[in-house]
């Protein structure tokens, strides 16, 4: 029984992997096939018994450095995409960072041609009342 543990607990650990859903059809039928072979075969039930712990033995070792293999690939690819995923927000902000200097830019511009025109129009302004002042000061 603890067999089938085994392949229950690889099922859960890489099942959405398609090399782990290979690997465990071909394990499965493996452990299938060896069992039925040793089961049939005409020896005594000790024999039998110890065969079946060899190959569980066996079977649990490979088990074991296949889901070590697939989980540092899994790593692997879990690293390669942080890396892609900080490099493209780097990207972006970047990116971002340089069309706000241009919109602080214009916004700059615009301030100033409103300084401009609104000195124009206090000079206008102060002009005007200059004028007003004059002409009561004469009456």
């Amino acid at each position: 029984m603890p067999i089938f543990g085994i392949i229950n607990k690889l099922k859960q650990n890489i099942m959405a992997s398609n090399t782990g859903q290979t690997l465990l059809a071909l394990l499965t039928g493996a452990v299938i096939g060896a069992g039925l072979g040793i089961l049939y075969a005409p020896d005594k039930g000790a024999n039998t018994r110890e065969k079946l712990n060899k190959e569980a033995r066996k079977t649990q070792k490979r088990l074991s450095k296949q889901i070590r293999e697939t989980t540092e690939t899994l790593s692997e690819k879990a690293q390669l995409a942080r890396l892609s995923f900080e490099e493209k927000l780097n990207e972006t902000l970047s990116s971002a960072s340089y069309k706000a200097d241009d919109i602080l830019l214009a916004m700059e511009d615009k301030l100033e041609a409103l300084r401009k025109q609104n000195a124009k129009l206090q000079k206008g302004a102060t002009a005007g009342e200059t004028k007003a002042a004059v002409k009561k000061t004469t009456v």
